[in-house]
């Protein structure tokens, strides 16, 4: 075994969670408080009480940094997240089905900017915000999904409605969209999704690209690749947005190019400059042991050619059984190719592995030998939970019966 592959291995046990939803900590914007929240979210310790029922989320992972994050945004995030756990939270006490807390959940987190998903969701080259959603509930095996959706202000309720009004799983672009009008969904103006963050992160990810596409220097001939160019690269137009946001229209792509590597990397937080792969999700169980799943994403910056991760893809990004429900984030090439939320659950089925360890082997073996970075969260019909990742850091939370939130972030408390 390399040194390195050791390395990421350590990291990623390190992040791996197997706990049982319990009263462990309060989530605080205190140093402190966030502290406990870390190691509450990292211990292997049996709980006090066995839950009855509760919810799991996360907010996407990737090179997360502590050195990047200020502390009035990771303020900012820990609220979102509490807020997401506190509305489904308010489902499931009241005895509402774990399907109806997922959404709920994810609603907030699509309804904020910090995270890829809805109202916060990246450019693609195109400068045009595609929108990609899934769910699926334990009980019955039902599944609803949209990908490439551009008006939807809430991807995860049409997802819903795909499951529950239609006899099919998966809806993508303009059909999806007239299902959704078919449904009395609204559609928004593609101006609601504009950001200057996101438009901005968009901008950094054309320089970089322009500058590795540059020929290179003929001999005698000082290089400049990676430096600035003397006519900056023309920004692309977002789909109507404000009047005073307005850019100049993008050069022309070459079709017979394939697709640039760098449209498959994670986006660069403009604000912080971390590379996260964004994504919201959320799984449940509610007091009659069902448990559901569900995830939305904006995909990746700087995406092309209605590329679609695994978000959407029912096994891959999301899934739900009888005994185990998973929302996974990453690079979604790798988590469709290893059918991770899936295989997760198989393993729990057919080698009948406790979920933490079916999880942390997934996410931290079988995805870490094949380079793909991320992590998911899970749980069982027992109440156990897993959050595994191999990255530095993802945005995640819990909420049991008592009521109390707990989210983390980095690795390390």
């Amino acid at each position: 075994m390399s040194p390195s592959f050791s390395s990421r291995m350590h990291r990623g046990l390190l992040a791996s969670t197997a706990l049982l939803l319990a009263p462990l900590g309060c989530a605080t914007s205190s140093q402190a408080g966030a502290a406990r929240d870390e190691a509450a979210l990292r211990t292997d310790a049996p709980p006090r009480v066995k839950p009855k029922w509760g919810l799991v989320i996360h907010g996407g992972a990737g090179v997360i940094s502590r050195e990047n994050l200020t502390p009035e945004r990771e303020a900012a995030m820990r609220a979102a997240l509490t807020e997401a756990l506190q509305a489904g939270h308010a489902v499931l006490a009241k005895g509402g089905r774990s399907m109806d807390a997922v959404t709920a959940a994810i609603r907030v987190m699509e309804d904020s900017p910090y995270f890829n998903a809805g109202k916060g969701a990246v450019f693609n080259h195109d400068g045009v915000n595609e929108l990609d959603a899934a769910v699926m509930d334990g009980k019955t095996r039902m599944a609803g999904a949209v990908a490439g959706v551009h008006h939807i202000q809430n991807p995860i309720d049409l997802a819903r409605l795909v499951m529950e009004k239609s006899p099919h799983v998966m809806m993508v672009g303009d059909g999806a969209e007239a299902f959704a009008r078919s449904q009395g969904m609204p559609l928004v103006d593609a101006k609601y999704f504009f950001t200057e963050e996101r438009w901005q992160g968009l901008q950094r990810a054309l320089e970089q690209e322009k500058a590795k596409q540059a020929p290179p220097a003929e001999q005698g001939q000082p290089s400049t690749q990676g430096l600035s160019p003397a006519t900056p690269a023309q920004p692309v137009t977002p789909a109507q947005p404000p009047a005073s946001a307005q850019p100049p229209a993008p050069q022309p792509v070459t079709p017979a190019q394939p697709q640039p590597g760098s449209s498959l990397t994670p986006g660069v937080d403009p604000i912080t400059g971390d590379h996260k792969f964004g994504t919201v999700g959320a799984v449940a169980l509610d007091m009659d042991g069902n448990l559901a799943a569900g995830t939305s994403t904006g995909g990746m910056t700087n995406k092309r050619f209605g590329r679609v991760g695994d978000a959407p893809i029912i096994g891959a990004g999301t899934y739900a059984d009888e005994r185990c429900a998973v929302s996974a984030t990453g690079h979604g090439e790798f988590f469709i190719r290893y059918t991770v939320a899936r295989d997760i659950c198989a393993r729990v089925e057919y080698q009948d592995l406790p979920l933490p360890e079916a999880a942390s082997y997934v996410v931290n073996d079988v995805l870490v030998k094949a380079g793909g970075e991320g992590g998911v969260i899970a749980m069982d019909r027992q109440g156990h939970v897993a959050m595994p990742f191999n990255s530095s850091g993802m945005y995640r939370g819990y909420i049991s019966e008592d009521g109390t939130p707990t989210v983390a972030i980095f690795q390390q408390p």
